[in-house]
C-alpha cells in the first residue's frame, strides 16, 4: 500500500520555525515506529503571495485536494495588510476550506495539569479539563446571501447579514460530534438560540433528528449559547462535546481556549467529506497566528502545531494509540519544566527555544519506546 500523503503549508511569521518541529515529528514516526509519510512542502498566504502574486496558487490547491491531510502553520503578518482584500494571506487559507468542503471545526480544549496554573480560572475548576468544540465552519451567518451595507433610502445605511442553514449542513456537523462523543465519553451538548432565532430551532430539531434516528447510544443534551458560555466559565468540566453553529462556534471556541491558560497549546482540525479512500478532507492547523513579533527568535511555541499533528494521526490516519504517545510526551515535557516564554512563570528561569523544545519533545518519544 502507498504511504499516507501530507502536504505541508509552513506560512508565515513563526509558521516554518514550529512546523520545523513537527517535519521532526513526523521524521521521528517513520524511523522509529515505521510509520512513514509521503510529505510535500508548498506555499500558503503572504509566502505564496510574495512567489506568486496570489496566497494560494491553483497548483497548491490542487495538491491540497489529492492529498490525506493539509498541515498548516499560521498566515498573515503586518506587511500584508495593505493588500486588497482578494489577495490578503488569509484569502488563502479561506480558499483551502472553502474549496475542500471542510464544514466540520474541530477545536479541543485540553488543560495538561501542568499548565493549570495558567489558567484564568481556580485550578480546581479547570484541572483536567478535556473538552471537544464542533463548530459548523462552512454555513450560517458568515456565508449566508443576502448580506452587505446598503442605503436605507432615507439618509442612512442598513448592514445585513443572514443567518441560514439546512437540514443537510446541520446533520452533517451533528454527525461529527456524534462519531467523536463514540470515542470519548458519549456525551454531546447541542448550543445555538433556539428561544429567539428560528434557524436555532431547525439546528435543535436536526440535531435531535439525528440522535434519535443514528445514535441513541449517545446522551444529548440542548442549551443554549449564551448559557452555554456562561457554564465554560463555571463548570467547564460538565462537557464532553459541544456542537454549535459558525458565528457561536466562532465566539464558544475562544472562550473555550482562554481556559487552558495558553494560545501556544491549541491544536485545531478541519475535516470534510469521505474521500474514496475513507479518510475525510482534512486541514489541521494551531489556533494562534503568525506572531511577526517573535519571528526568526526562535522564541515560538511549537506545542499547538506538534499536537495538530497528533490530531492528524488520530482522526486521518486512525492511529490513536500514536496520537496518545504524542499528546504524552509533550505532556511529560510540560510536567519536567521545558517551557518557552509564553510558558514561563519564574522570575529568572531559562525559556526553551522552539527547536530545543521540539529536541525535548523527540527525547520523551523515545523514553516512552523504552518503558513500553
Amino acid at each position: 500500500m502507498a504511504n499516507p500523503s501530507l502536504l505541508i503549508l509552513p506560512g508565515d511569521g513563526i509558521g516554518p520555525e514550529v512546523m520545523a518541529e513537527v517535519r521532526k515529528i513526523i521524521d521521528w514516526f517513520g524511523e522509529k515506529r515505521g510509520l512513514v509519510f509521503d510529505v510535500e512542502e508548498d506555499l500558503v498566504g503572504g509566502a505564496a503571495y510574495d512567489a506568486h502574486g496570489v496566497p494560494l496558487a491553483d497548483e497548491t490547491m490542487e495538491k491540497a485536494q489529492s492529498v490525506d491531510a493539509v498541515l498548516l502553520g499560521a498566515v498573515g503578518g503586518p506587511k500584508y495588510d495593505e493588500l486588497p482584500f482578494e489577495v490578503k494571506p488569509e484569502r488563502g487559507l479561506l480558499r483551502l476550506r472553502k474549496e475542500m468542503d471542510l464544514f466540520a471545526n474541530l477545536r479541543p480544549a485540553q488543560c495538561f495539569d501542568a499548565l493549570a496554573d495558567f489558567s484564568s480560572l481556580k485550578p480546581e475548576v479547570i484541572a483536567g479539563l478535556d473538552i471537544m468544540i464542533v463548530r459548523e465552519l462552512t454555513s450560517g451567518v458568515y456565508f449566508g446571501e443576502p448580506r452587505g451595507i446598503f442605503d436605507d433610502n432615507e439618509g442612512g445605511r442598513v448592514g445585513i447579514n443572514t443567518q441560514r442553514y439546512t437540514t443537510e449542513e446541520v446533520r452533517r456537523v451533528a454527525r461529527v460530534a456524534f462519531e467523536l462523543a463514540r470515542r470519548r465519553r458519549g456525551r454531546v451538548c447541542s448550543m445555538e438560540k433556539a428561544n429567539v432565532m428560528e434557524s436555532g430551532i431547525l439546528w435543535r430539531e436536526e440535531v435531535q433528528w439525528v440522535h434519535d434516528n443514528e445514535y441513541p447510544d449517545v446522551e444529548l443534551s440542548h442549551m443554549y449559547a449564551d448559557a452555554g458560555a456562561m457554564q465554560l466559565v463555571r463548570q467547564p468540566r460538565q462537557f464532553d462535546v459541544i456542537v454549535t453553529d459558525n458565528l457561536f462556534g466562532d465566539l464558544l471556541s475562544d472562550v473555550a481556549a482562554m481556559l487552558t491558560g495558553s494560545l501556544g497549546m491549541l491544536p485545531s482540525a478541519s475535516l470534510g467529506a469521505p474521500m474514496a479512500n475513507g479518510r475525510p478532507k482534512a486541514l489541521y492547523e494551531p489556533v494562534h497566528g503568525s506572531a511577526p513579533d517573535i519571528a526568526g527568535q526562535g522564541k515560538a511555541n511549537p506545542c499547538a502545531c506538534i499536537l495538530s499533528f497528533a490530531m492528524a494521526l488520530r482522526y486521518s490516519f486512525d492511529e490513536g494509540a500514536e496520537a496518545d504517545r504524542l499528546e504524552r510526551a509533550v505532556e511529560k515535557v510540560l510536567a519536567e519544566g521545558v517551557r518557552t516564554p509564553d510558558l514561563l512563570q519564574k522570575e529568572g528561569a531559562v525559556p526553551a527555544t522552539t527547536a530545543e523544545m521540539g529536541d525535548a519533545i523527540i527525547c520523551a518519544l523515545d523514553e516512552s519506546l523504552a518503558t513500553a
